[in-house]
């Protein structure tokens, strides 16, 4: 069994790991056995995260069906406490501490997805820090909060790094006062940190409340349980059998019209996707979110036959690759041609997601017509017929932009991680100065009036709103403005193609491939070359490790 040095002592990667995580889960009653079979793991699903931040919201549990109860468990002191009822509402209240309390983290470096993060920790750890992943709000890489516990240690690692030249800062807050959380049943009102809640019939309606207004209403299978999570606010998790969790993923994911074969090839990989990604909350005590940071997960309100099927045709199979779960990343569109995975994000490739022209007919061959190659690029994305994805409204796009859009999008970018150059006035221009054989911008440097700032790979689209996938290439916006002898530069179009990260499967192109009679074993191989399916066992590995990661000057996501 291999074990992670992400978390060594902690996070082991074969089943046995997910099966003895229901033992880690304190006071909810255990899940029946028959869906804890190896081929049927229980996770542990964030579905409300941050609760707390709004004091208006409320979370109300209910039994799904006439005559459940629900079971709620806290501890009174060290005594577990087991009550029943019909109904909980939880909420949270800013409650005043005893004394003033000052919370500090080290951000090493901040960023779109969990995988550039990632690499950024593995890369930090290989320079002799010790770190951990957060997600606050974007995802951030911390210096490691219990080896770095004293505001001495923390200010002595932030002035080493500075004088290094890495952009890293301590977030500072004092506190007066945090949200505690209440359960509220049967006439009285239980301040708790940790609250389980289960039914006998497994299953609980979940309706999220702004005030008086619902925001949601939602049914979730398995049992649920409001924890703290690392931010000062709670995380509401809910403990599901992997099969189940599919219900609520499958159907949002690919949508209930997609052929059967598609559908089935879309659960192999949410199957596979979540069982890789465990390790994404450790610093939050749960395994992945409900939202696109992670799978979209809505409980099985919305669990449909079609989808149904096709999670019972292909239960309990994964996607390997050398005995290994892949990394079994999908878009929405691939605009033509997927992209590795180092075009998108840093890290080392995974042979297996590489670019694949995304035709049947042979509309482009990308080893003899490079896209990194910009004339390429245009006359590619000047096609708009002989691809699977090209009756989608977002296989070719053009999008504008001003400067000052441009520019009020790059400060808010730049202001929230801190940057040096946040406080400039106006963009001036932008160039792509990098692009990979795939076509995807990595490198696009921004002219300000206080100097140049480098965007690189996905962090792009989180900066600029306008291009919906980083496929793109650039045209000037011109103005006449009176009194100037040339027409000014305004804004900048934006033309490009698919939407979304474009890493392997893609959705809308998996669509044509099922209506062309394809099996869903086919379709995979088609996006992801050289991979095998298998049945979960003891026998895979889940999650290792990248290994021979060439480790740069800087890690990545910190700025000189």
């Amino acid at each position: 069994m291999v074990r992670s040095r992400w978390d060594a002592g902690r996070f082991s990667q074969g089943l046995g790991a997910v099966a003895g995580l229901a033992l880690l889960w304190g006071g909810v009653e255990p899940l029946p056995a028959q869906a804890q079979t190896a081929s049927n793991p229980t996770l542990r699903i964030g579905i409300v995260q941050r609760f707390g931040r709004n004091d208006a919201k409320t979370l109300v549990i209910e039994p799904v069906g006439g005559g459940d109860q629900l079971t709620v468990q806290f501890k009174t002191g060290d005594e577990l406490e087991t009550l029943t009822t019909g109904q909980v509402v939880l909420d949270t209240t800013p409650t005043p501490l005893d004394t003033t309390a000052l919370t500090e983290r080290v951000v090493l470096s901040t960023h779109r997805s969990f995988e550039s993060a990632e690499d950024s920790a593995n890369q930090w750890r290989d320079n002799g820090i010790e770190t951990e992943i957060a997600q606050p709000d974007d995802w951030q890489v911390w210096a490691k909060r219990d080896v770095y516990n004293t505001p001495l240690l923390r200010r002595l690692l932030l002035q080493d790094l500075q004088d290094a030249g890495y952009n890293v800062y301590v977030d500072s807050q004092v506190l007066q006062e945090l949200p505690k959380a209440a359960a509220i049943f049967n006439g009285f009102r239980y301040n708790r940190d940790v609250v389980s809640i289960s039914t006998g019939a497994q299953r609980v309606r979940v309706i999220e409340k702004i005030g008086e207004v619902e925001d949601s209403v939602r049914v979730y299978g398995g049992n649920l349980r409001l924890q703290p999570n690392a931010y000062g606010t709670y995380t509401l998790v809910n403990q599901v059998p992997i099969e189940t969790y599919l219900r609520g993923v499958v159907p949002y994911e690919i949508g209930l019209g997609a052929p059967p074969t598609t559908i089935e090839a879309q659960a192999i990989l949410a199957r596979t996707y979540v069982l890789r990604n465990l390790r994404r909350f450790v610093i939050d005590d749960y395994e992945l979110c409900a939202d696109t940071q992670c799978q979209v997960y809505r409980g099985i309100t919305g669990a449909a036959d079609v989808t149904d099927r096709a999670i019972t045709t292909t239960r309990g199979q994964v996607l390997t690759y050398g005995n290994e779960l892949v990394d079994a990343l999908y878009s929405s569109n691939a605009g033509g041609v997927t992209a590795a995975f180092s075009h998108v994000w840093n890290g080392p490739d995974r042979p297996y997601l590489q670019p694949v022209i995304d035709s049947v007919v042979g509309s482009w061959d990308i080893t003899t017509r490079p896209l990194s190659d910009e004339t390429n690029l245009k006359a590619f994305l000047a096609l708009e017929t002989g691809f699977n994805e090209e009756t989608w409204d977002t296989f070719r796009w053009s999008e504008d932009a001003t400067l000052e859009k441009i520019g009020q999008d790059l400060k808010d970018y730049l202001q929230r991680r801190s940057h040096p150059l946040a406080n400039f006035n106006e963009v001036q221009r932008l160039v792509v100065t990098e692009r990979a054989t795939s076509g995807r911008v990595q490198t696009l440097q921004l002219a300000t009036d206080v100097g140049v700032v480098t965007l690189q790979k996905d962090e792009v689209i989180r900066a600029i709103e306008a291009p919906l996938s980083l496929l793109f290439y650039t045209g000037g916006l011109y103005e006449q403005v009176p009194g100037e002898a040339e027409p000014q530069l305004v804004g900048y179009r934006f033309i490009g193609g698919g939407f979304g990260h474009g890493v392997g499967m893609s959705q809308t192109g998996a669509y044509n491939l099922g209506d062309l009679g394809w099996s869903s074993d086919r379709i995979l191989k088609f996006y992801y070359p050289g991979t095998t399916l298998q049945p979960i066992s003891d026998q895979l590995v889940y999650w290792q490790d990248p290994v021979n990661i060439d480790v740069p000057a800087s890690p990545a996501g910190a700025t000189p």
